[in-house]
Formats: structure tokens, sequence, C-alpha cells
């Protein structure tokens, strides 16, 4: 079993793996990074479509599903992965095409064939091709997530995809009874870093929003529309929450999807009852009426990039009563991230200073360094461990790190380099 890096080495985007297993090839992801602002995306490196047997998607995130359209411009493959993952990357794609047009080296024709191609299957379900057999484990991650167990000529990989060992309040925890491996190919995104308890962090939030209405402010909590919005949405539930909470944007239609798939959430009617009881904005009208009374406001983007958390940010931003609550990562040159580091935002061409209350809260949906150790303690076996996804500095720290402490060969693999197992 030979595996070719074609991207996410020493960095957070494109990912891409190419797994060859006697002449049978399976792509594991095929991501786009964004760049900052004005910069254009990345990709991981060409692959012919014809020389690919089937590609695996372990998660609809862009960093991980962005670019396998491009696979579908001139060739045909089958493409595996769970119900919910294609639902969400068909909606994500579609989205980052019409934000970005022309920006892509494919379009909705490509996105459509993609689809046609699409195998849908469930966790545990195994798939057998010439010289190789793989499934999909539960990763914690996202709804449909996926980790990525394949297996030819006796030998085991394990690709963890984006995980989070202990799930969350929305989903199970990440599934490690895959017995030995002979490859790891592992996550390093927070393997320097150890985050606040979950709880800790639902429980500040929520103090937060009470605080906020209690002065009869609007909270403002931009979030990612897949999974972090619904997640915010059902810890107000579950705390009691007395104010009305809206949800907007792209969310309402992730809502819809994961009513779609029940069997793949923790607790389905934990999350019916915090969907059903918020109040959802279709109309311009309507968003502007609910935010004359005291309310939650849960709306893309998570890092203010666009969305309509732009005229959430006229409206609330210079009223010290609201309050603004950033519970998604902020990446570098992002409006969320200026906000946190300047207390500005721009509006009409100018730079203003946010009078509005500004916190930020951690809930990563990516395991942090306690739990990728975790796993790695669990993992039978005496794999060879490949750290990506993360910047260089966690990449190469982490790997040295298991192998101090379990004596495995691991290490940051670069760009196009290929490891045999």
């Amino acid at each position: 079993m030979n595996v070719r890096v074609l991207g996410a080495a020493n960095e957070v985007g494109r990912s891409g793996f190419l797994v060859n297993c006697n002449e049978t090839n399976l792509l594991l992801d095929y991501g786009v990074l964004f760049g900052k602002r004005g910069s254009p995306p990345q990709y991981p490196l060409h692959v012919k479509p014809k020389d690919v047997d089937g590609i695996i998607i372990t998660h609809a995130h862009l960093d991980h599903s962005g670019n396998v359209p491009s696979l579908f411009v001139s060739g045909n493959t089958d493409v595996y992965a769970t119900p919910p993952t294609f639902d969400l990357s068909k909606l994500l794609i579609e989205d980052m095409l019409k934000i970005e047009k022309n920006s892509h080296p494919f379009d909705l024709p490509e996105v459509n064939n993609m689809m046609r191609n699409a195998k849908e299957i469930e966790y545990k379900q195994k798939i057998s091709k010439p010289n190789v057999t793989f499934e999909l484990r539960e990763s914690g991650h996202v709804i449909g997530g996926s980790t990525v167990l394949v297996e030819s000529e006796n030998k085991r990989l394990f690709y963890t995809g984006d995980i989070k060992t202990n799930g969350s309040r929305m989903l199970r925890e990440m599934d490690l009874d895959i017995g030995e491996i002979d490859m790891l190919i592992t996550e390093s995104t927070y393997a320097l870093t150890e985050q606040k308890p979950r709880r800790e962090s639902e429980a500040e939030l929520v103090e937060f929003a009470n605080e906020v209405m209690d002065r009869k402010g609007v909270l403002f909590i931009p979030s990612f529309s897949v999974e972090r919005s619904q997640e915010i949405a059902c810890i107000l539930k579950n705390s009691n929450f007395k104010y009305p909470i809206i949800m907007d944007g792209m969310a309402l239609k992730v809502n819809e999807i994961m009513f779609r798939h029940p069997n793949y959430l923790r607790d389905p009617q934990v999350f019916a009852d915090a969907i059903n009881s918020a109040n959802a904005i279709t109309e311009h009208n309507d968003r502007k009426r609910m935010l004359e009374h005291p309310c939650v406001v849960i709306s893309p983007a998570g890092m203010l990039v666009g969305g309509n958390a732009v005229f959430y940010l006229q409206q609330l931003s210079f009223d010290s009563k609201n309050g603004i609550a950033l519970v998604s990562y902020q990446g570098e040159g992002t409006p969320g991230k200026k906000l946190l580091e300047t207390g500005k935002v721009s509006t009409r061409g100018k730079d203003m200073t946010v009078n509005a209350e500004v916190k930020q809260f951690e809930f990563s949906g990516h395991a942090d360094r306690k739990e990728l150790f975790e796993m790695i303690k669990k993992i039978q076996g005496n794999p060879k461990v490949l750290t990506v996804h993360g910047d260089s500095q966690s990449c190469d720290i982490f790997a040295q790190e298991i192998h101090e402490k379990f004596g495995l060969e691991a290490f940051a693999p670069a760009v196009n380099q290929e490891i045999t197992v």
C-alpha cells in the first residue's frame, strides 16, 4: 500500500491523499484552501480522473470536499460518502461557486456530474474494489462526518479526516473500534492546544446571553452554518433560555438536511426541539422587526465574511447594550479576527469602533491535544503515523511527541511525498 500526499501537509486546507492498493487508486478527500481575502484559492496536486478508481469524501467542509467536482470536468468515477455528507457538500460547493464566480476550474455542471456518480454508504458498510476494501466510521466532527479504514494485502490504513473524539451535544463520539492498523493519517489542527471543556464554554455562553438580555439588548452569534449554528441553538434551548432565538441564512437549509438524517445525530429529539422552537427568518422585514426586542440571533458567517453578518453588524455593533459572541474559529485576515484584535468593523467603507460587548467562546469541532493523544493511546498495532492538517509547527511537534510517548515512527509528510506501508 502506497500513499501520496496531495495537500494538507503542514497546512489546514486542500486535503487530499491518493492511496494506491496494488494498482487500485482511492482518493481520500480533495479540498480547497482559501487564502486571505483577495487571494486565489489553492488546490491539492492534480490527479487524472482516469487514474482514480474511487473518491471518498470524509465530510462536507470545503477544505475536504470543495475540489472534488474538478475530477468531473473530463471524466467520471465513483464518489463515496454518507448521505448527509453528499447533501451538505452539494449545498456548500454550490454556495462557494455562487460567491466566487469564475474562481474555480469547474462549475455547476461538474457538481451535478459528481452527484450523478455519488454512492451513498453508511457507517461500517464495507465496500470492495479490486485488491482493496474500505469502510467509513463516525468521526464526531460534523453530521455524516467520517474516518476511513482501508485494507489491502493484509495492510490497514486509518485516515481520521477531521475528528472530535468526544463528539458534542449534537454528535456521538468518534468510533475507534478499528482493530490493528499499519498506518495512521491523523489531523493535527489543535495538537499543541488544550481547549476549555465544552460544558464550561456552554455555561459561559448562556451566562453572557442572559446578561445581554437583562440589559434589554440583542446578542448576535455569528456561526458556521453546518453544525455550529444548530449546536448553539440546542445549548440555549437546553438551558431553558426564556427569550426568542432567531436563526437566519444558510443555517436554515442545513437544518432541513439534518432533519432528513436524524439517525446521524446523538439525540434527534433534542435537535428537533431546539430548531422547532427557534424563529426562522426568511424575509428582510422580519429580520428588522425581530431586532426591536431582546433576542439571540444565530446567523452565518462564522468569521463575519459575508452572509447576513454584515446586516447584523451594522444594526447591532454600535449600541453598548448589545453583545456579539464569537463561537467559531477566526481565520487570519477575516473581519472576525479584526474585530477581536482591534474592536472595529468595516461598515460603509469605514472602520468603526464597536460599542457592543464582544466575547469569544471555545466551541471547536476538532479534537484538542488531550483528545488526540487519547486517540493515539487507543490505537492498536504499531502504525506508521503521518501528522497532517495543521500548521508546520503543530504537525512537526505532534509527530515528535508521538514518537517519544509511544515509540511509533511518526512524521509530518511533505506535499507530493509518497509513503509505503
